[in-house]
């Protein structure tokens, strides 16, 4: 019976010291892991928005003056991706204004600039390489309007002769 209280006691003498030295280990660990997040840096404070009105001036230009764009791009680079509401969700870019006027110069420059174009864009520079994969892909983009609900051929047949083949792709085009 002693030597039976002595292994009790040795095992939970052996057992508490065990016990301890895992919650020690699990502390210095939930401390290790939490001193990187703590000591991660500030986020960076985000930028003042745009002022609507230039952001609404630099999409009107994209519709119609290369010259006004280019000028705006160098001072406020930050327009490139900007959007102007016209109402009720009707989003657009300046590149998005190019793409319905048929505008190729306006469009290929905010292009080179960094700027997004979308299908109605590649629809409207005779990118057939892009329409026909995205439409094949997604059968329904050919019914999908684009800024002010101008429909995806209407941008095509603006795009002129270098868009021939997205306007007769288009015209033919049967969803599966």
């Amino acid at each position: 019976m002693f030597a039976d209280h002595i292994a009790r006691r040795k095992f939970l003498t052996l057992s508490a010291g065990v016990a301890g030295t895992l919650l020690l280990s699990s502390a210095t660990e939930a401390q290790t892991a939490a001193a990187p997040a703590a000591q991660a840096p500030a986020p960076k404070p985000r930028p003042d928005p745009l002022k609507p009105e230039l952001v609404k001036e630099f999409v009107i230009a994209g519709h119609v003056d290369l010259d006004k764009v280019k000028a705006m791009l160098q001072e406020t680079p930050s327009l490139i991706n900007a959007a102007w509401d016209w109402g009720g969700g009707d989003f657009e870019m300046a590149i998005g204004g190019a793409g319905h006027m048929g505008r190729h110069d306006i469009a290929s420059y905010l292009i080179s600039q960094g700027g997004r174009f979308d299908i109605f864009v590649a629809a409207m520079l005779g990118r057939l390489d892009i329409v026909q994969p995205a439409l094949t892909a997604n059968p329904n983009l050919a019914t999908s309007k684009g800024p002010h609900g101008i429909p995806l051929l209407m941008h095509a047949k603006k795009g002129g002769e270098q868009a021939t083949s997205v306007v007769t792709f288009l015209e033919s085009f049967q969803p599966s």
